[in-house]
């Protein structure tokens, strides 16, 4: 097997780094970067694997995972250019960032594959789209699609589809967390305790979530299941669409796609 080096030792890099030592990657068989000593230190401790700096990792590697944020990459793929290898591999999981991009700074023919990934990859519950450059076959996407299918599951989408893709599920998590702590203030506000409020809301997430995975409902099927006429149930909606809670999301949403354009503007 050759050298797969995670360029960047962020929660992302090293959430994928984890994810592939559980996979069929050996400690042998990975390099990670990181410019802080005392990181670097912790990684070699948790991980058993060789820290590296970027140029030693670009030139050994036969698959290159660019693991840094969108603002840093133009800096890395300057730096990294004349040492990477003619049949890499380079992965980007860098929010906005371009296949054209990183081709154009990279040795001409390069295979440029684009990923976003979301954080549930920290519990190997994550979930990757996977975009194909230019000079891309089935082999690297599929490699591709194994490396990022360690820490959770795959789509491959067309790249035009990845900022819409970031706003859904790359910045889902957060969305949801957000949900999650206003239900639990919720929860003070009416009197439960805060331990309790905590268990309830996290707990009926989950399996709420469950229930969209395994009965293939439509969700506005489970929510009228819940809803019964002149309930509880409907007098909460009708407060969420009063406040025009729907309407915040999809602009919510929308912001979160223009920015990752811009950051692929620079």
């Amino acid at each position: 097997m050759s050298i797969t080096a995670i360029l960047g030792a962020g929660v992302m890099g090293e959430a994928l780094l984890a994810g592939l030592l559980r996979g069929r990657w050996s400690a042998d068989d990975l390099l990670i970067t990181d410019k802080r000593p005392e990181r670097a230190t912790r990684l070699r401790a948790r991980h058993g694997v060789e820290v590296v700096d970027n140029l030693t990792a670009a030139g050994a590697a036969g698959t290159l995972v660019l693991a840094v944020k969108p603002q840093d990459m133009v800096a890395l793929l300057r730096e990294i250019s004349s040492e990477v290898r003619g049949d890499a591999l380079v992965l980007s999981i860098a929010a906005g960032i371009t296949t054209s991009t990183i081709e154009d700074a990279l040795p001409a023919g390069t295979a440029v594959v684009r990923a976003m990934p979301n954080t549930p990859a920290l519990v190997d519950q994550g979930i990757t789209a996977i975009s194909a450059g230019a000079h891309c076959d089935l082999a690297h996407l599929e490699l591709a699609a194994e490396l990022m299918s360690t820490v959770g599951r795959v789509v491959q989408v067309p790249e035009s589809q990845q900022d819409a893709v970031t706003a859904i599920s790359g910045s889902g998590p957060a969305y949801l967390f957000y949900v999650v702590e206003a239900m639990i203030e919720a929860g003070v506000l009416l009197g439960l305790p805060r331990s309790l409020a905590t268990e309830l809301t996290v707990q009926t997430m989950f399996g709420a979530a469950t229930m969209l995975r395994d009965t293939a409902e439509h969700p506005t099927v489970l929510r009228e299941n819940v809803t019964s006429p002149a309930g509880t149930t409907v007098a909460a909606l009708r407060e969420l669409d009063d406040h025009r809670v729907r309407a915040a999301f999809l602009t919510a949403m929308e912001a979160a796609r223009d920015r990752s354009r811009e950051l692929a503007d620079g």
